[in-house]
């Protein structure tokens, strides 16, 4: 019901222009009941109405938007340095008048940026629809009541509550904090957790002394609290960095390989071009036919269509994954994912079912224990007055810890053993303690400090340790259980509990957990191996636990190592250590983070998959970072993948499909580079000794459309299983060395054409040209079965049957044009019947003497020097902007 009350406040709000929120400077320097005042706010939030009523005005608190811009789409396309020349090329021969060759580029032109176009719109459309199922809730405050709201529905005046592990999701100033502590460093660079506090600070205080407020994008590391919305969207701290760096992602190492490609094949171009200028001048050709054969010739050498064909991969590698509920947040990541050949992984959840189960309370003798259960309920982040089960639900919602869940769910509990006692104080859990500690009183007035958490953290803070607790943690965790401690003391006059205070502690006894295995766990581990994937497990789990778990599902360990031995290893040790080290147990956030950048110094693509808060810092790290659609916030907006079911056969088939779209893209640069650059280099030299021009500079343009037309198959293609037992990567040297050893092959063929028809059928310029023509599409386009697999073409590799009709269909289009009526407007003269009798004799001869020289390549080992990757503070920020994303054009 809306109130006069309500109707002032609006109305108030609206005449202080407060709507559009307060700059979280000023908002610091005020008393938190001004700032309530400003907004037009209460502790209770913002009703229903009002905020949907600000929402309409203010937008949505986003930063980026997730719906496919065509226009964006199509300037992508426009960037490639290959159509940058294609276009130089087709307005140089525009206005030399040579119209023909005009309307061949233009029809390369706009095939390459037509198809580039259309599949990457496709594929970011198929993308955006699965982002559209990844939601990011908050839980705001409204009419007084908890409620989960989406974090770009969020306005000025809303009352939002942060629990671990969230990131905050809009410029707050805070209202209240228990131990709340929050990670600024993607907005300050400082690394250490920023303490936070209600009181005000001093007017003109920097950002990072603004310890009464909390900035969008930052991540809660310890604590909770709540504080009221003043700035969204590109209001926003955060929101002004991410739309300063625009929304143009890093580079990623499949990028960075196709730019580099892209600028060998410039420089080969460059080199040809002028040489064949300068001998065309020489030899006192026409200024302006030499320039066209030149540009022509730089044209011929490069893979006009390479844009398209990985627009094209891409797209059809997206759409398969959406099939699989696989969420690339962009098209690029699927290769990404394709190159990984190290998984770290998380264990619950993903090596197990992830369902956790509450099984006994004990005390340390093993015997079941009423009162360790009473003492673990009263230690969690739900307040137990008034029945702790409906409580426990709305902490779930927002982040609750799943065995306090598990915990709440069990039978025993739904007796309320809790009833009576008061909880006086708090004192979260965080990842450094690994502990939650909370002050109670109980019906007899007595007040206890309880606290429950890592066996190992709350043992080291008893007095003493009975005798059999040793015996019955080692049955627990030889069982794969998970177990938790808990411990109490007196506190009769202990109020807020601090860490100073947890310690002299009675040991009361274990709450039992069970995280079975997953039964297709064994068999996607399975899959993963024959990947070549080495899967190590990270976990923060006890390490007897972590070795139950992998031993029955057949994950053969090469050690265990826990957080404590890593914090004594340097860099070097710790290096050589991870190789084999399969398990690492009990380790914090920062040691998961560290283990990943030693393992990509040797080289290695790391991929990682958590779904936790305390897994952020390595999914950052990592060269793909993997999370699962019930993670939390900041895990999943640290991830390059989501998997929308946390699934390890799902993964396996993303590295498949990787590197099938990999190994189809390296086919279609191998076979143009290597084939173009002997036809070429053939041109170059033919031009250098005949008395015309070997090609024209329009029939060198229009054969290498029917070629690269044909090889638009090539993402269909089959991939033979040993190309995907291994990542593949971007090496330039080797596909420099490819194009210098089967170049010269293809040349020598060429100059038995020239000899064939100079010396057997006494060609002129129109019958020379018309028969290499046939010849060298004939010969680069068949090329592909040989180059396309390293074993015996057709034999025991088919390729798939639209790539054997283009082919087909391709060089039958070569032979006919010499004969139709079209010959005379390309230049062409009908060819002799005995000529396509040597063309196929020339033919089988070529594919029989590439197929020796791929034996002769491949039989030399091929080498790759390790680097290592580097992802800075931008890629960070772009990620975590990726959060604050709405399916609609932002207008800010």
């Amino acid at each position: 019901m809306t109130t006069k009350t309500g109707t002032a406040r609006r109305d108030n709000a609206a005449d202080t222009g407060s709507l559009l929120g307060i700059p979280v400077s000023e908002a610091a320097a005020l008393p938190a009941a001004q700032v309530l005042n400003g907004l037009g706010s209460t502790p209770g939030g913002l009703d229903a109405d009002e905020a949907g009523r600000r929402l309409g005005l203010v937008g949505p608190n986003a930063v980026r938007t997730h719906h496919a811009q065509p226009l964006r789409i199509l300037v992508r396309q426009l960037r490639s340095p290959v159509l940058i020349l294609l276009a130089v090329t087709a307005v140089i021969s525009f206005f030399l008048g040579q119209r023909t060759d005009t309307v061949v580029i233009g029809v390369i032109l706009l095939a390459s940026v037509g198809l580039g176009f259309v599949n990457e719109y496709r594929a970011e459309r198929a993308t955006d629809a699965l982002h559209s199922q990844v939601t990011h809730r908050a839980v705001a405050l409204r009419g007084g009541a908890p409620v989960e709201v989406d974090v770009t529905a969020l306005v000025p005046g809303d009352v939002v509550r942060l629990v671990l592990g969230e990131v905050v999701p809009a410029d707050l100033r805070l209202l209240t904090t228990t131990g709340l502590e929050c990670d600024e460093s993607v907005l300050t660079g400082e690394s250490l957790p920023a303490e936070k506090a209600v009181p005000p600070v001093a007017s003109g205080s920097a950002l990072g002394d603004l310890i009464c407020c909390a900035f969008m994008g930052t991540v809660v590391r310890a604590g909770a609290g709540t504080g009221v919305v003043v700035a969204t969207g590109a209001r926003a701290e955060f929101g002004r960095i991410a739309l300063g760096l625009g929304e143009r992602q890093p580079e990623t190492d499949f990028q960075a390989g196709l730019r580099h490609f892209s600028v060998l094949l410039l420089q080969v171009a460059v080199a040809l071009t002028s040489l064949i200028l300068v001998a065309n001048l020489v030899l006192h050709r026409p200024l302006i036919q030499s320039l066209l054969f030149s540009l022509a010739i730089a044209v011929g050498i490069t893979p006009q269509l390479l844009p398209a064909v990985v627009s094209t991969s891409l797209a059809t590698g997206s759409r398969r994954l959406a099939k699989l509920k696989v969420l690339v947040k962009r098209l690029v990541c699927v290769e990404d994912l394709g190159d990984m050949d190290v998984l770290v992984t998380d264990k619950t959840g993903t090596l197990t079912e992830g369902r956790i189960t509450f099984t006994a309370a004990l005390d340390p003798d093993g015997a079941d224990s009423e009162q360790a259960l009473r003492l673990g309920l009263l230690a969690t982040e739900a307040d137990p007055a008034g029945g702790a089960v409906g409580a426990v639900g709305a902490v779930g919602a927002v982040g609750g810890n799943p065995l306090d869940a598990a915990l709440w769910a069990a039978p025993a509990a739904a007796a309320h053993p809790v009833a009576g006692y008061v909880r006086v104080g708090l004192l979260p859990f965080d990842h450094d303690r690994r502990m939650t500690s909370t002050v109670v009183r109980t019906p007899d007035g007595d007040q206890q400090l309880v606290v429950k958490g890592a066996p190992e953290s709350v043992l080291a803070r008893c007095t003493t340790i009975p005798p059999g607790a040793e015996a019955t943690l080692a049955a627990q965790f030889a069982a794969g259980s998970r177990v938790v401690a808990v411990a109490r003391r007196a506190a009769p006059e202990l109020t807020v509990p601090t860490p100073t205070d947890e310690n002299d502690l009675t040991l009361v006894g274990f709450l039992i957990f069970l995280d079975r295995p997953k039964d297709a766990a064994a068999t996607s581990l399975q899959r993963l191996a024959a990947l070549g994937i080495t899967v190590k497990v990270c976990t923060g789990d006890n390490p007897l636990v972590a070795q139950k778990v992998c031993a029955d599902l057949g994950l053969v360990s090469g050690g265990t190592l826990t957080g404590a031995e890593i914090t004594g290893m340097d860099d070097a040790a710790l290096t050589a250590a991870a190789q084999t080290t399969t398990i690492f147990a009990r380790v914090s956030p920062e040691q998961k983070a560290r283990l990943i950048t030693l393992l990509r110094r040797r080289g290695r693509a790391v991929g990682f998959l958590g779904d936790g808060v305390n897994d952020a810092l390595a999914l950052h790290t990592a060269d793909v970072g993997i999370s699962v659609d019930t993670a939390t916030d900041v895990a999943k907006d640290a991830a390059d993948v989501v998997l929308l079911e946390k699934d390890l056969g799902v993964l396996a088939d993303g590295v498949t499909e990787g590197r099938r779209i990999f190994a189809n893209t390296i086919k279609y640069v191998l076979m143009g580079t290597s084939s173009n650059f002997g036809n070429m280099f053939s041109a170059a030299a033919a031009s250098a000794v005949l008395s015309f021009l070997p090609m024209l500079p329009g029939q060198i343009l229009l054969n290498n459309l029917l070629y690269d037309a044909s090889q638009l198959a090539i993402p269909t293609d089959r991939v033979d299983p040993e190309q995907l037992q291994a990542p593949s990567h971007w090496d330039i040297a080797f596909i420099r060395r490819f194009m210098v050893f089967f170049g010269p092959i293809s040349s020598l063929f060429d100059f038995l054409t020239f000899a064939l028809m100079l010396g057997a059928f006494h060609a002129g310029a129109a019958l020379f040209q018309a028969g290499w023509f046939v010849e060298s599409l004939a010969t680069q386009t068949l090329v592909i079965f040989a180059i396309r697999t390293r074993r015996s073409p057709f034999l025991r590799s088919r390729p798939s049957r639209p790539l054997l009709l283009a082919a087909f269909a391709t060089v039958t289009v070569g032979v006919v044009l010499p004969l139709s009526p079209l010959s005379g407007i390309l230049g062409f003269a009908h060819l002799p019947l005995g000529f396509f009798l040597a063309l196929a004799g020339m033919v089988i001869a070529y594919l029989v003497l590439i197929e020796l020289a791929k034996r002769l390549f491949f039989a030399e080992p091929e080498g790759r020097l390790p680097h290592l990757r580097r992802r800075g503070h931008r890629h960070r920020i772009h990620r975590r902007a990726a959060r604050f994303s709405v399916g609609a054009r932002l207008l800010q």
